[in-house]
């Protein structure tokens, strides 16, 4: 089996008890050791995240532990970042053995099928101040000035915008917008171009399935703030679940 998770925001500052949330989805892995042979993290997993040289940020360590499990078991990881955990190097994919990527979108052959990966913020019409900023987080020179700023400053910093932008969100609603799902189309159009069986991305938070055409199946992940949903692949079907 193939598993495929998005937008866990472990470590938020909104959610009510970290630890239970945290728990959750550790259950999850857990449960997955048996059958699965590959697990793509499609973003956001992590609600903020900034790697030092020699120091590491405190939290996550049972999420952490889960997923060196099931590389221990020969479980292939493959972490895509998000726009809130960006700023991922090379402290997991050496202590843990996953794979970090960070690109709009990545393409895979599993099982014969051909799957476009992506979390989803970074594909299709983005807004100039959202590009800029993109750009911005993701340039060495300001890492490095950002990465001199003491945590104490940063840390709250960062959970106080994450927070706020939560807040101000529209996901937070039980039911998506009516526009939901031709919004998400609209985005996706240009991955959808490239004809492949399916497309999987995150970000939105509401899962989904729909057909875009003939060939392309369109996977929206949803989250694990509220909705504990993923995506598995059998070798011949793929399926959203929900917790």
């Amino acid at each position: 089996m193939v598993y495929f998770i998005s937008d866990l925001h472990l470590g938020a500052g909104y959610i009510a008890d970290p630890r239970a949330h945290e728990a959750r989805v550790t259950a999850f892995l857990e449960s997955i050791a048996d059958d699965a042979t590959e697990l793509y993290l499609l973003g956001d997993i992590l609600d903020y995240w900034f790697e030092y040289r020699e120091v590491v940020p405190r939290g996550h360590v049972r999420f952490f532990g889960a997923l060196a499990r099931l590389a221990d078991r020969g479980v292939k990881i493959t972490w895509l970042t998000g726009n809130h955990d960006i700023w991922l190097f090379d402290y997991l994919s050496k202590e843990i053995g996953l794979e970090v990527v960070d690109t709009p979108y990545m393409e895979r052959v599993i099982g014969g099928k051909r799957f476009i990966l992506a979390h989803g913020d970074r594909i299709g019409r983005q807004k100039p101040t959202f590009r800029l900023m993109s750009a911005f987080f993701r340039n060495p020179v300001c890492q490095k000035m950002y990465s001199a700023i003491h945590p104490r400053w940063t840390i709250p910093f960062a959970t106080g915008w994450s927070r706020s932008s939560r807040l101000s969100s529209t996901d937070t609603q039980a039911e998506p917008p009516a526009d939901y799902v031709q919004t998400v189309v609209r985005q996706s159009s240009e991955l959808a171009a490239m004809q492949p069986d399916y497309i999987i991305i995150g970000h939105f938070h509401y899962p989904i399935t729909t057909q875009l055409n003939e060939e392309t199946e369109l996977v929206v992940l949803g989250d694990w703030i509220s909705r504990d949903s993923y995506a598995r692949f059998d070798g011949r079907d793929l399926s959203l679940h929900v917790i």
